[in-house]
C-alpha cells in the first residue's frame, strides 16, 4: 500500500505494519514496538477485501446513447485496486493486543480516502470518543449513554437463552 510505502507517522506502540495480500485480501498487521509482548501472541490487524474499478480521466459516454456519425474515442482510463474495509467490530479490526493504535492506523487510512464511511465509539483510558469519517473529511459525531434503556419494547424482541425449549 502506498500509505505505508511513504513512512507514515504510527502510533508510539506500532513500531511498523506489516502488508500482506492473500487472493483478494488485504491484511495489515501491527508489528509491537515493546519487546514485552509475547511474539506469540496475536497483535491487531486490519482486514480490507480488494477489489478493482476503472478509472477514467473524463466521464464516460451513457451506453445506448446515440452517436450520430462520430467515430467511437477510447477514453483514457487505468484499471486501479482498492482495499475495502467493510463490516464492522472483528471484521474490519481483529485482536486486542494494540487495538487503540491500530484503530488510530484505520482513521488516518480514511481521512485520506475517497470513498466511505468510518464510524466508531472508542474507549481509552476511561473516556469514550465518538469518530465519523465521510469520504475523507471528519464529521461530528456524538455519544449519548443512557441509563435505563427505554421501555417502549424495541428491546424486547431478542432471544430468551433460559427458557429457551431448543435448548436442553
Amino acid at each position: 500500500m502506498e500509505f505505508f510505502e511513504n513512512d507514515p507517522d504510527l502510533p508510539p506502540e506500532v513500531e511498523d505494519v506489516e502488508v500482506t495480500r492473500r487472493n483478494n485480501t488485504l491484511i495489515l498487521k501491527a508489528v509491537a514496538a515493546d519487546d514485552n509482548l509475547s511474539k506469540y501472541t496475536p497483535t491487531a490487524q486490519l482486514k480490507a477485501s480488494v477489489t478493482e474499478n476503472r478509472v477514467y480521466e473524463e466521464e464516460p459516454p451513457r451506453a445506448g446513447a446515440p452517436r450520430w456519425g462520430e467515430e467511437e474515442e477510447e477514453i483514457p482510463s487505468e484499471l486501479v485496486e482498492f482495499a475495502c474495509f467493510k463490516g464492522d467490530r472483528e471484521t474490519v479490526l481483529q485482536n486486542t493486543a494494540l487495538q487503540y493504535p491500530m484503530f488510530l492506523v484505520l482513521r488516518e487510512l480514511a481521512m485520506i480516502a475517497e470513498k466511505g464511511t468510518l464510524t466508531a465509539i472508542t474507549e481509552f483510558d476511561g473516556e469514550l470518543a465518538a469518530t465519523r469519517i465521510v469520504e475523507g473529511e471528519e464529521r461530528p459525531a456524538t455519544i449519548e449513554v443512557v441509563e435505563n434503556p427505554s421501555k417502549s419494547g424495541s428491546g424486547g424482541g431478542g432471544v430468551n437463552w433460559r427458557d429457551n425449549k431448543f435448548i436442553s
